[in-house]
């Protein structure tokens, strides 16, 4: 990071993105957010947020955003669909958001997708890949377009999520049978520490609380240090 360079994130409304949000302030960082509406504006900007409101699904939206003169270090998405929201953004949204990094020549992409996506199919069992399969297959070819893109990128698939304070057990593993649930604050300290960190250059990694897993699977934890 340089003092002239800034994060460009989206879907800092909510979730782990409004839990990112929050750490990446807390770190001094310069966040500019893309939010596709207005709600939470004057929430973000008072912790010291830049704000453009757009649509993701919107390749006009997205390039205005993101193609400025100020260099963008690393962009971090965690956008996704409800499905009562008609088009889920998940794949189509993201391309948008992978294609103009690369114009804007950004130096890192932080994907949030999900266990299950890609070879972590493994790790659910039938009955969660019945209930979230259309969901995940959108997931996987956000990812497999961010990983053909050329960019540096860092793909982090949480587990099931969970709203409490973070317990600083969170932990990142190669392995992809790995499943159990994770807090969206500790999610967001781990995005936070791969910011800067090669060793996450290129890796797909799976996001658990080491005491909320789903069995007692043994598995190496990605180090970070």
């Amino acid at each position: 990071m340089t003092s002239t360079s800034y994060i460009f994130l989206a879907g800092a409304s909510r979730g782990v993105g409004r839990e990112i949000a929050q750490y990446l302030t807390a770190q001094q960082l310069k966040v500019r957010a893309l939010l596709r509406t207005a709600s939470v504006t004057t929430e973000l900007e008072k912790i010291g947020i830049e704000v453009v409101l757009g649509d993701a699904l919107n390749v006009g939206d997205v390039e205005r955003a993101m193609l400025t003169d100020q260099p963008i270090h690393t962009v971090i998405s965690t956008i996704g669909g409800l499905p009562s929201e008609g088009e889920r953004a998940d794949y189509p949204g993201n391309r948008n958001l992978i294609d103009a990094a690369v114009k804007a020549g950004v130096q890192k992409f932080i994907l949030i997708s999900s266990i299950g996506a890609g070879n972590s199919v493994v790790a659910l069992s039938p009955q969660v890949l019945a209930a979230l399969g259309t969901v995940l297959v959108e997931k996987d070819k956000a990812e497999q377009h961010l990983i053909a893109s050329g960019l540096t990128y860092t793909i982090i698939r949480p587990g099931g999520l969970k709203s409490e304070p973070a317990t600083g057990n969170g932990v990142l593993t190669e392995d992809p049978h790995i499943s159990g649930s994770i807090n969206r604050a500790d999610v967001a300290q781990l995005v936070g520490r791969c910011l800067n960190n090669e060793r996450t250059n290129n890796k797909i990694l799976s996001a658990v609380d080491r005491n909320m897993l789903f069995g007692q699977r043994e598995f190496a934890e990605f180090g970070l240090e």
